[in-house]
């Protein structure tokens, strides 16, 4: 039936899959080389102690009935599989409800992850990663037209992610009202890239510039996305240019790229449609079924988002179907590190020789300049941003943290960058200690080849050994 489905969009919706298949496929090996660590049997929140205190319905997840790091890894990998097949198009190749079910499995592999995750999926783009993920199992494939719901919940979903972001910037740090949060940003965000340094030297009428175009981005363009076309590409085309100069910015996990897949939903491509057979029956019913009921759970979040106490990045229900989002509500205007130390002596004193252990994402020698890790996402980086804002954040796991170092934990190590200490000598004793870090100016940079400046501000934990492992904090 006409009314039901949009031919038009038939290269959007292909574009769209195969894109998000890509995304599914990052977080699942984001997953496979990590969780070992992080959440795994002996890792420093480990599944088993989670899920034995967690009730299912809270966080339906198939780890709550079996977990073994075998079973993990099998799972993710699995995760994998799946979405190199929907990469590849397999979709395409199989019976609308073959390809419907293709979709599903992603989508259930990942919500068993995220709901035992605890704090290293506590982020924005996990829950939006499976909102999508579940709208584009009722989006069809190659034997049907895209349907109109999908198309607009799909929308619906980018105009809450922009327009949420706008709303708890303008609520928030005053900076963003004056047009001065990137006179900080760049230099103080979670996991700068190769080339935020340059961002931040930018002159500040042109950050200005870039807040007042982030504001008219989230604000005003948002709404555009429901006016007839071309309005609605050229809105998702402005969408997709400001996500791809965050993109260049800074290292933001796959945030920007599902923003960016969502915006391809909306973008009508100047082609002519195959000719495709009327959609069944039975996919009718359960599209509008679908579409009503996402309706229906968006309440809670636009409540939210109206609200003068909104709060960013929730999900109101333990799949994940409906959530809220935003980021960077408050800018931070100086930024600390915490830089963890080992030493081999029995004795351990100021003069000792400390040595540094070095992360892949997250600023640690003065030197050393950022890599561009994302869409990948290095989960323990970012978590050590949130604990030098505040210790008590990384209580629960920051000295299980410092026991795996000191016992030189293979999957630990495998996070970093490099361990000053062989394989076969651990530290005697481990200390961590809060610097702050500032960009270099340009003749400093020229000067010294260093891109970041710091000073040493507190301790952040005293030196600790393995017998009595406990965790300081300024």
């Amino acid at each position: 039936m006409n009314w039901f489905v949009a031919p038009d969009y038939w290269l959007s919706r292909l574009v769209f899959q195969r894109a998000l298949a890509a995304v599914y496929l990052i977080a699942f090996l984001t997953a496979v080389t990590q969780f070992r660590a992080l959440i795994g049997e002996r890792g420093l929140l480990p599944v088993p102690r989670y899920v034995a205190r967690m009730p299912f319905r809270t966080a339906p997840s198939v780890f709550h009935f079996r977990y073994s790091d075998r079973f993990f890894a099998g799972w993710s990998w699995a995760g994998c599989a799946v979405s190199v097949a929907l990469l590849a198009g397999v979709d395409s190749l199989v019976p609308l409800w073959a390809g419907m079910l293709l979709w599903l499995v992603p989508w259930a592999l990942y919500l068993s992850i995220v709901n035992v995750g605890q704090t290293w999926y506590a982020f924005g783009w996990e829950s939006l990663l499976l909102e999508v993920g579940f709208l584009a199992v009722f989006l069809g494939n190659g034997t049907v037209a895209p349907p109109i719901v999908v198309l607009f919940l799909l929308r619906w979903i980018l105009f809450r992610v922009e327009f949420g972001a706008g709303l708890i910037k303008m609520r928030g740090d005053i900076c963003w009202r004056k047009l001065t949060c990137l006179y900080y940003h760049h230099e103080t965000q979670p996991m700068p890239g190769p080339l935020s340094w340059f961002f931040h030297h930018l002159p500040k009428p042109l950050h200005r510039v870039e807040v007042a175009a982030n504001h008219v981005t989230q604000l005003i363009v948002p709404v555009l996305l429901f006016t007839p076309q071309p309005i609605a590409t050229a809105a998702a085309a402005l969408m997709i240019a400001t996500q791809l100069w965050l993109v260049l910015s800074g290292n933001f996990s796959w945030l920007n790229w599902i923003t960016i897949v969502l915006a391809l939903s909306a973008v009508r491509f100047p082609t002519t449609a195959p000719p495709v057979a009327g959609p069944p029956l039975w996919y009718e019913v359960v599209v509008l079924a679908v579409g009503a009921g996402l309706l229906a759970l968006s309440y809670q979040p636009v409540r939210n988002m109206v609200s003068r106490r909104q709060i960013m990045n929730r999900s109101f229900d333990p799949l994940h179907l409906v959530n809220t989002y935003g980021a960077f509500g408050s800018v931070s205007t100086t930024r600390y590190e915490v830089v963890i130390e080992g030493t081999t002596d029995d004795v351990p004193h100021e003069e000792s020789g400390w040595r540094e252990y070095e992360f892949k994402g997250k600023p640690g020698d003065p030197r050393r300049w950022p890599r561009q890790f994302a869409p990948y996402h290095l989960r323990l980086d970012w978590l050590m941003w949130f604990a030098a804002l505040s210790p008590a954040y990384a209580a629960p796991w920051f000295g299980s943290l410092v026991e795996h170092l000191l016992e030189n934990d293979r999957a630990t190590l495998r996070l970093l960058r490099r361990s000053p200490f062989p394989a076969d000598t651990p530290p005697r004793y481990v200390r961590a200690r809060l610097y702050r870090y500032r960009y270099t100016t340009w003749r400093e940079l020229r000067e010294t080849g260093a891109c970041w400046d710091r000073t040493y501000v507190a301790e952040f934990m005293p030196p600790t050994r393995l017998a009595a492992t406990v965790v300081g904090a300024r």
